[in-house]
């Protein structure tokens, strides 16, 4: 975790930053890692589908099966399969905990509801994958309101960027889900027509 590296590695390959320390590096290298980094071929459709689905998995940092079974489920649901994905998605615990400025990075945010740092509607959650419903509240557990995070969190810095369909009380590290989101409010870097694709063929 301490080493950004790897991170600035698999930054680079996805062309986006996944975590704020990587956003220097990819703006002093904004191309593909190795030799041939800066002269990219033509990519066949096949590998430009597969590398928006792994920019897809990175940005929620979930594994393989975990986001080919979120999308058998948005296939089955009827309407937009990418929209449908990329809302489900984003009702994981850990993706909220990161919107909601709790967390700088998704990892981070695993981490703190892995290690039983927060709480949905007043009770310990520690599976990630969790989805919230609209109306669910997620806070801070008491216990965690010290950590230097959490502080930082409680001023109010990361307010201007929480989405719309969370309401924050940034001194009450407390955030509600108040909607499913809009397909243009998730803060998520992905053609998500190409990962239906890339699963449909």
């Amino acid at each position: 975790m301490n080493n950004p590296r790897p991170k600035v590695r698999l930054s680079r390959a996805l062309g986006i930053p996944l975590t704020p320390k990587s956003v220097k590096y990819f703006e002093a290298r904004p191309y593909p890692p190795g030799v041939h980094g800066r002269a990219r071929k033509q990519e066949s459709d096949y590998k430009l589908r597969l590398r928006e689905k792994q920019r897809l998995r990175a940005q929620y940092n979930i594994r393989e099966a975990q986001l080919a079974n979120a999308f058998a489920k948005a296939a089955k649901a009827g309407g937009k399969t990418g929209e449908t994905l990329l809302v489900d998605l984003e009702r994981r615990l850990d993706a909220l905990v990161l919107r909601a400025g709790f967390a700088r990075t998704i990892y981070q945010a695993r981490q703190f509801v892995v290690h039983r740092h927060i709480l949905v509607n007043g009770r310990r959650v520690d599976r990630p994958s969790y989805r919230l419903r609209p109306g669910d509240v997620i806070t801070v557990a008491e216990r965690s309101r010290t950590m230097e995070p959490f502080q930082i969190a409680a001023t109010g810095v990361h307010a201007e960027n929480v989405p719309p369909y969370l309401d924050m009380r940034a001194e009450a590290l407390a955030a509600q889900f108040v909607r499913l989101p809009e397909r243009r409010e998730i803060p998520i870097v992905c053609d998500e027509q190409l990962v239906v694709e890339h699963y449909s063929r």
